[in-house]
């Protein structure tokens, strides 16, 4: 479940393990700032006479930080973790009361967790109450319930998994969902087309459709012009994708869009495609495929035996092959 994998990534941080976290490394520290003794200082001391006071076997906060930021040392982070790991180890040093048992529920703003086997998205996921960001991509999630997911996010990425049905997730769907990843799944139209609509996001910015099943250029449209916020709309990989018209016929019909298959959509475009979204008779039910060969390896060069002199009497070989695509 994700909050397995959720607890497994905050012990792999060791937010509570040297240099984090409260111990004799810090500890006195902390009791100066909690309990002001006279001859120790307080909150709002200043920081040079704390540092001054500061007892044999005790660790600056800047020492603490460097071993984390430093990447020779063996507390540093891997180069490829998130920022908001990189945030909470900082926060476990500087203030380590934050982050211990349920208080890091209050403070976590995106979860990422990517890779970990995950199946199930359970009702853990409501402790993060602040939570706006969840990315739980190249997983192995089939099934979404909407119930399970924080009402404060924004960005939700299921990239890579195997989602074939959006009615869970459409159920009671994160009101302000901004940013919605559904790459490489196994979505398939018509059947899906009619949950996304701005009836359950009314307030999507980005929707990733790209690499599922989609065939249905004409009905998919006609559910996505409901969305008055959509800027960016990835449908690259999908059948529909394969149709002649297809960027024109999109560009056209969504006249709001500015980014399409990560390409921007400027002036010039709309005009030369405008008019399109009112010929639908063009679309049809067929698709366009240019294959470009670069170099064919193990074969005799047919052009390379013709090159005879002038006159010559030796007999003219030729050669010719078939190149058969299956589909």
């Amino acid at each position: 479940s994700v909050s397995a994998a959720f607890w497994e990534h905050l012990r792999h941080l060791g937010l509570q393990d040297f240099p984090c976290g409260l111990g004799s490394w810090n500890k006195s520290r902390f009791d100066a700032c909690t309990r002001p003794r006279k001859g120790q200082p307080g909150l709002g001391a200043d920081p040079a006479g704390q540092e001054e006071a500061m007892p044999l076997g005790d660790e600056s906060p800047e020492a603490l930080m460097e071993l984390l930021s430093d990447w020779h040392s063996p507390w540093a982070l891997p180069t490829d973790c998130s920022p908001q790991d990189q945030h909470l180890r900082e926060m476990a040093v500087l203030a380590p009361e934050l982050v211990r048992g349920s208080r890091i529920f209050q403070v976590l703003r995106s979860l990422r967790i990517v890779g970990k086997g995950v199946e199930e998205v359970d009702d853990g996921l409501l402790q993060l109450q602040q939570l706006e960001e969840l990315i739980l991509s190249a997983n192995q999630i089939s099934s979404i319930t909407s119930a399970n997911l924080p009402r404060t996010l924004k960005v939700l990425e299921l990239c890579c998994n195997a989602v074939a049905d959006l009615q869970d997730l459409c159920a009671q769907p994160p009101p302000e969902l901004q940013h919605l990843g559904l790459a490489y799944n196994r979505l398939c139209g018509p059947s899906q087309d009619k949950y996304l609509t701005a009836d359950f996001w009314p307030n999507l910015v980005s929707l990733d459709l790209s690499f599922n099943n989609f065939t249905d250029l004409l009905g998919l449209v006609s559910q996505l012009s409901s969305l008055q916020k959509l800027r960016v709309l990835v449908l690259q990989g999908n059948p529909l994708a394969l149709i002649p018209t297809y960027r024109g016929f999109l560009v056209d019909s969504l006249p709001k869009l500015s980014i399409l298959d990560d390409v921007h959509i400027g002036p010039d475009e709309r005009h030369q495609f405008h008019g399109l979204a009112r010929q639908p008779e063009l679309i049809r039910s067929e698709a366009r495929v240019v294959v470009s060969i670069g170099e064919i390896k193990g074969v005799p060069d047919p052009s390379a035996r013709q090159l005879l002199e002038v006159g010559s009497e030796a007999p003219v070989i030729t050669y010719s092959y078939c190149v058969m695509y299956k589909f």
